[in-house]
């Protein structure tokens, strides 16, 4: 199951389970929609995977399953690339 990351690893944007601007890579580093195509033009500065859309859970889920609260915020590794 996706942990749901609160924020954008490279702006501390907050990024709710609900939102389609979130971008993830295979290992869930959690970038927003800016970030991942100007900065990254769409690759992980982590792992130099791809960072695709992140699926939204359903509201009815989250209640069970919640998204992570722990923020993740390294922006010396979002120079670009």
């Amino acid at each position: 199951m996706l942990m749901l990351k609160p924020s954008c690893e490279c702006c501390d944007v907050d990024l709710p389970p609900e939102s389609t601007r979130a971008r993830i890579c295979s290992f869930e580093c959690t970038f927003c929609e800016g970030c991942a195509d100007q900065k990254l033009n769409g690759v992980c500065p982590n792992c130099g995977g791809e960072l695709v859309r992140r699926p939204v859970r359903p509201a009815e889920k989250l209640a069970k399953y919640p998204a992570s609260r722990e923020r993740t915020f390294k922006p010396q590794g979002c120079a670009g690339r």
